[in-house]
């Protein structure tokens, strides 16, 4: 029996929907969807905001200028970069490379942007930005209860023992693509390199240093582990790959005061006597309060020539853009639902914070000397630094969602005079001599 004309037509209807790709959002992005769907007409047009590629980056052999740092090294800031590729060719399938190679891969004009899952070097359009203008102020309109805002800031490790408690290790990605970023570490993993120590701040679950770990054939190589949460660190050392003899985990605020036990450093850590401090998605985890005390901290422990590798959100990250009412603490300064915080960076703050020209705000001024003068400011090199902004693609939601990630190499000068610590107690003594010079000449 034939069906009638509206049956068929439901039929029809029916399997066109299901057809559809799924377009339900979570709760957290759903106010937000006019902003994150894709065209369905898959290819750019002509006004794509994609940047222009950059010049493939030369071969290892013929990069120049590498001088050795403190402990004999090449010092190899920029991160390794394969020629720009969109295909699946065999010469470079980037789809088949163990860990991924990122910025690589370039949108431009005709492209299917579903094609991948993953677009680097890509600038956000001009709908989202408006509508990032506009969910700031609706943050800032709507911010945390004062009553919130104390208890987040107050005790910040307890609320990184539940994330720990609840996640486990199961949260994050094993950070494969260290090495890549940083060929510092690729530098210090080989066999026959000399012995180094390298201090990762905000370990976690061990997700960077046991990668390393496993990476490495040095046999002088010591990886210290060091997070705030109790349960992180216990999450490492009952790693089956935790061994003392290689990797150290301890309890560790990069902010402590110096007047706290072991001076502020981390147990066991001397002063200038870490080769590399590794630094993934932790500063942002700090109040904008504590950031130059860590930054002295940080400096005190590394060696003349030391480096700080150092990846963090950016501002406009979709992570950021997303949050909505009673999450707000200060401009680009969050508390997330599980209440973690997290701060959003620009490029030129980063380099004001660690390049030691960012005015220090009054109640800041923690570390200062006997005479209530303020020790000096550490100044960092900045010999690199990338903006990494990536469109992440979902194909069956339609959606296009813009991240955006800061990278730096920062680095303590290999002919710096002496610790923070000499330099603030020199500082005290001639200060010192000057007032029994002032009073000698009144009396």
């Amino acid at each position: 029996m034939e069906s009638s004309p509206e049956a068929r037509f439901q039929t029809d209807n029916t399997m066109t929907q299901k057809k559809q790709p799924r377009q339900q959002l979570s709760k957290a992005m759903e106010h937000m969807r006019f902003a994150v769907t894709a065209d369905p007409i898959a290819p750019i047009s002509s006004t794509s905001t994609s940047s222009p590629p950059p010049p493939p980056p030369p071969p290892p052999s013929e990069k120049t200028g590498a001088e050795p740092d403190a402990y004999g090294i090449p010092s190899t800031f920029a991160p390794v970069r394969k020629p720009a590729a969109r295909s699946h060719s065999p010469s470079n399938n980037q789809k088949r490379t163990d860990p991924f190679a990122f910025g690589s891969r370039f949108l431009e004009d005709g492209d299917d942007i579903f094609e991948f899952n993953a677009w680097d070097h890509v600038e956000t359009d001009e709908t989202y930005r408006q509508f990032s203008l506009e969910q700031y102020e609706r943050q800032r309109q709507d911010p945390v209860s004062e009553f919130d805002r104390k208890r987040f800031n107050a005790e910040p490790e307890k609320w990184w023992n539940v994330f720990y408690k609840n996640n486990k290790t199961n949260f994050f990605k094993n950070r494969k693509w260290l090495s890549q970023e940083f060929p510092i570490l690729d530098e210090i993993t080989k066999e026959g390199s000399p012995a180094a120590l390298v201090l990762e701040v905000g370990a976690g679950a061990g997700n960077s240093a046991f990668p390393i770990l496993e990476k490495s054939k040095n046999k002088g190589l010591k990886i210290h582990a060091c997070d705030f949460s109790k349960k992180a660190v216990e999450l490492i050392r009952g790693h089956e790959l935790y061994n003392p003899e290689l990797i150290q985990a301890d309890v560790w605020d990069v902010a402590a005061s110096p007047d706290s036990e072991n001076g502020g450093l981390p147990p066991g850590i001397k002063e200038g006597s870490v080769d590399v401090v590794l630094m993934i998605f932790i500063f942002s985890a700090l109040n904008p309060k504590q950031w130059d005390q860590a930054v002295r901290n940080i400096w005190k422990v590394l060696k003349p020539g030391g480096q700080v590798l150092f990846r963090d959100y950016g501002r406009g990250d979709l992570a950021q853009v997303r949050f909505k009412k009673g999450r707000w603490m200060e401009d680009n300064f969050y508390v997330r639902g599980d209440g973690t915080r997290v701060y959003f960076f620009e490029q030129e703050e980063l380099e004001s914070i660690w390049g030691g020209k960012r005015p220090i705000p009054s109640e800041c001024k923690g570390n200062r000397a006997e005479d209530g003068k303020e020790g000096p400011v550490p100044t960092f090199d900045i010999v690199h630094f990338g903006v990494d902004r990536r469109m992440l693609v979902n194909r069956q939601r339609r959606l296009k969602m813009y991240r955006c990630w800061m990278q730096a190499v920062f680095r303590k000068d290999a002919d710096a005079a002496g610790s923070a610590t000499e330099v603030a107690t020199s500082t005290l003594r001639q200060d010192k001599t000057e007032a029994v010079e002032a009073a000698e000449e009144e009396s």
